[in-house]
């Protein structure tokens, strides 16, 4: 199996595992899915955070207002009266105004933080470092505790309207977002290697051969990009650790140059005929007048 080390500009992402018979446009299919499935486990970690802390989604029409101003418009949420936690709920106002505030109580709250970092754990970019390859079937994984909780802290369920249902459901729309601007279309995926666009009309034994045990480093981006930028020959902590030497290089060498005080060459153990005079027995003798 050829190892793939899947990354996004210089940003490692995961590791995926293929045969070299592999075609390459089920390969560049698969490499997007399980990317854009790391995105959607993401952005789903970062609503439910917010979920836990403050809530449910408000409506459209009552977000970003204040009490006041919800009053004088007479506007009402009738999703946030059905979408109570188990347990009961605890008031804690959202700065920002995108939830209701009705949070859940502190145990349903760590059912939601734990499944959280659960799932984050799973799609990590630590994953690389562990030699872990990441597939589809992690992601759904991942996809599925978050459903579980959300589903065990609210058994009502939540508002149509609330992101992460619409994740759930596939419902989301990223139109107009910085989450949307990353997320690469199965369509016009493309995947790179050595400065070359790997085409999805051929097979990836074509470009590493026919050596399965061979590991290369893919990016992956949107056709229409250009080419990646090529690997740097150094990575950035091998040329932080570089720089490091020579900057304590020059300090000593710079030092050297400071201390240029000769009087150690008076010392005994200086004395270049020291030796000699000792082997004529005329080590400690002194000349002077009676």
């Amino acid at each position: 199996m050829v190892l793939l080390h899947v990354k996004r500009g210089d940003e490692s992402q995961f590791l995926l595992q293929a045969p070299g018979s592999t075609e390459l446009e089920e390969l560049t299919v698969q490499a997007a899915r399980v990317y854009n499935g790391r995105l959607k486990v993401q952005r789903l970690c970062s609503e439910m955070e917010e979920l836990a802390e403050h809530g449910v989604f408000l409506p459209p029409n009552m977000q970003g207002l204040t009490d006041d101003q919800i009053e004088e418009l007479k506007l009402k949420d009738e999703w946030g009266e059905k979408c109570i936690p188990s347990g009961g709920s605890v008031f804690k106002k959202d700065d920002i105004g995108r939830r209701n505030g009705q949070a859940p109580n502190e145990k349903m709250k760590q059912v939601l933080k734990k499944t959280v970092e659960e799932a984050k754990a799973i799609i990590s970019k630590k994953q690389v470092e562990a030699s872990v390859c990441v597939t589809m079937e992690m992601v759904k994984d991942a996809l599925d505790q978050l459903r579980g909780a959300v589903m065990i802290v609210y058994p009502m369920g939540l508002p149509p309207y609330d992101p992460i249902r619409m994740e759930f459901e596939n419902k989301e729309d990223l139109s107009g977002t910085q989450a949307g601007l990353s997320v690469i279309k199965e369509s016009e995926a493309q995947l790179w290697w050595a400065a070359k666009e790997l085409r999805r009309t051929k097979k990836l034994a074509d470009y590493v051969g026919r050596n399965e045990k061979t590991k290369i480093i893919v990016k992956i981006q949107q056709r229409g990009q250009g080419a990646p930028a090529r690997e740097p020959i150094i990575s950035s902590e091998e040329q932080k650790q570089l720089m490091l030497y020579y900057h304590r290089r020059q300090e000593e060498l710079k030092r050297l140059e400071e201390n240029d005080d000769d009087t150690c060459l008076n010392s005994p153990w200086a004395d270049n005929t020291a030796l000699k005079r000792h082997f004529h027995g005329v080590k400690d003798i002194k000349w002077r007048p009676r």
